[in-house]
């Protein structure tokens, strides 16, 4: 088959320049700058039908190849690291969104797939929960972009309202640590709100996201099995048959348990793979409209809203029930 390779070469610079120009944009990162400007030009200008397949073709293989990279940054022992009562409250957590996102999607009637993604951007890491998801549950083109840019909002403004909340509280820094780490959605979030009130806060709250995103791989296999509708010994057949991608990311993330790669490595495996999910993320972004996103959206950010001050909550509880 041949390759469409005009609309891939395009979407490659859309993401290249997005990946170049974040940097310098205040509260925006990478994936996000992809979608944003994709969407940006995807609007204001009709893709030729030259282009058409080679940015669809974009935007679905490289956001499966990035799943595999996000494995990489998985640390299996940071699981141990935080004890026996945190690592259950973590567990209950994503446990609790993941079950009220179920349960909120048909109290909504809200779009199956995007209720899915949005819940798992919220419970484990924001766009790379979302990717990793997304080749399993999307049912239409622009659901990865509308729930990207749903869960990147509530985290951005956790991000920057969340340290204010909290310092005027004066709970100790494991509290604050822990609350940030078990709440906001991506890595950024986190070490942007956490390191900005104290490095002991930051060091706390990057350690438990951490555990949360390591939670991912097994909440994935749960999500296979439980979503299925036939009988258990079919449903385990159909996790033997998840994607290349997926089995990929669960091996690499079981791999961490007795190969530790050189730091070097993981930074630039790490830098790979936000460059790759920016790009898949511009493919997208350059098949969704405004009036897409906005019809659907409206409902994304209710629900978007509704998981996240749960998290909140349970959080907070969670670390007054283990440390009581």
């Amino acid at each position: 088959m041949r390759l469409p390779y005009k609309g891939i070469l395009f979407t490659l610079l859309v993401g290249a320049i997005a990946y170049g120009v974040a940097p310098w944009l205040p509260w925006i990162n990478q994936v996000l700058a992809g979608l944003l400007l994709g969407m940006l030009l995807g609007n204001l200008w009709k893709l030729p039908e030259s282009l058409q397949a080679g940015v669809k073709y974009t935007g679905t293989k490289l956001l499966e190849v990035s799943v595999i990279f996000l494995a990489f940054g998985i640390r299996v022992e940071q699981l141990a690291a935080l004890g026996g009562g945190i690592l259950l409250a973590l567990v209950l957590l994503v446990a609790s969104v993941l079950l009220l996102t179920g349960f909120l999607a048909r109290k909504l009637q809200y779009t199956r797939s995007i209720s899915w993604l949005i819940g798992f951007g919220i419970a484990f890491c924001g766009s790379s929960a979302i990717a990793a998801l997304s080749p399993l549950v999307a049912q239409k083109r622009e659901d990865a972009g509308i729930a990207l840019a749903v869960v990147n909002l509530f985290g951005l403004l956790g991000m920057l309202l969340l340290p204010f909340v909290l310092l005027p509280l004066g709970w100790k820094t494991e509290a604050v640590g822990f609350l940030l780490g078990a709440s906001l959605h991506s890595v950024g979030n986190v070490t942007g709100a956490a390191y900005a009130i104290s490095k002991a806060t930051g060091e706390v709250a990057l350690t438990v996201k951490m555990a949360r995103v390591a939670l991912l791989s097994p909440a994935l296999l749960l999500f296979v099995y439980f979503t299925q509708e036939a009988a258990p010994a079919k449903r385990l057949r159909q996790i033997f048959q998840l994607p290349w991608y997926l089995w990929g990311f669960l091996l690499i993330t079981l791999g961490s348990f007795f190969l530790q790669l050189p730091a070097a490595w993981l930074v630039l495996i790490d830098k790979a793979g936000i460059f790759i999910l920016t790009v898949a993320m511009s493919g997208i972004g350059l098949q969704v409209s405004f009036k897409t996103l906005y019809q659907s959206g409206k409902r994304g950010l209710v629900l978007g809203a509704l998981l996240f001050a749960f998290q909140l909550a349970f959080a907070a509880i969670a670390w007054w029930l283990v440390t009581l």
